[in-house]
């Protein structure tokens, strides 16, 4: 029987190896450059490539389906409106922003987007998305209209997730934002790692491997890693070699 994605997350979760996800944007990501990326994801496999973003113009489906064509790893849509889906994917992040309080992004979008998802069967991963304050304002701030979790207010972050989970949500992703001048604290991490039995997503402002290392040593299930290799790919190896060790 083929495991879904999510089953394959539980999997490893359950014999404590962590997974290195991929953020591909569309928007940065193609012809040329794509190509060049997915060479090095066939040379270094992360776990995962997730494709997308809070704000992406051109279409997710190109890049899906090369990559789809290209490499055997997981394809997850990680969508930031309802446009950016493609039924090419193995799995959709199906987003609610449970740190805000942006009605679109807890239900609205959600309600437009699952009658094409359920028509095409596309596997869903509920996921509780939370952004934490990386420092610097982000693209996603600006978009989502909402303000992130005070980077110093574990106690705001470990009920936010606790919430989610509850809720009946199956993973807690919480991010820092494209281009995040601070990683999420390792404390944060910790606290809300120790509280929640789903698994535990983090990305935004990890650019080097001393701070993988740490964030996974922290509790993450799973670490999203975008923006820092978009500038030097071949930081690929150094992320997977740091995954595999931890």
């Amino acid at each position: 029987m083929t495991l879904t994605i999510y089953s394959h997350i539980r999997e490893k979760l359950s014999h404590g190896e962590k997974t290195l996800a991929l953020l591909i944007d569309p928007d940065k990501c193609r012809d040329i450059n794509l190509k060049k990326q997915t060479l090095l994801i066939n040379k270094y496999r992360p776990g995962l490539i997730l494709v997308g973003g809070s704000l992406t113009t051109l279409p997710v489906e190109p890049v899906v389906e090369y990559l789809k064509q290209n490499t055997d790893i997981p394809v997850v849509l990680y969508p930031g409106h309802p446009s950016q889906l493609s039924f090419k994917a193995d799995a959709l992040l199906f987003l609610s922003m449970i740190s805000g309080r942006n009605p679109e992004l807890l239900i609205g979008a959600h309600v437009v987007a699952a009658p094409a998802i359920r028509q095409h069967r596309i596997e869903t991963i509920p996921t509780g998305y939370m952004l934490i304050d990386g420092g610097s304002p982000t693209s996603v701030e600006y978009i989502s209209q909402t303000r992130p979790i005070p980077a110093s207010k574990n106690d705001i972050a470990v009920a936010t997730a606790l919430a989610g989970e509850m809720l009946g949500l199956k993973m807690i992703y919480m991010d820092a934002g494209s281009g995040a001048r601070n990683e999420i604290p390792a404390s944060m991490v910790r606290s809300v790692k120790e509280q929640i039995e789903i698994p535990l997503m983090i990305g935004g402002g990890i650019n080097t491997p001393e701070k993988l290392r740490t964030t996974f040593s922290a509790g993450a299930d799973i670490v999203v890693i975008g923006n820092a290799l978009e500038k030097e790919p071949e930081m690929l190896k150094n992320f997977t070699d740091i995954t595999a060790q931890s």
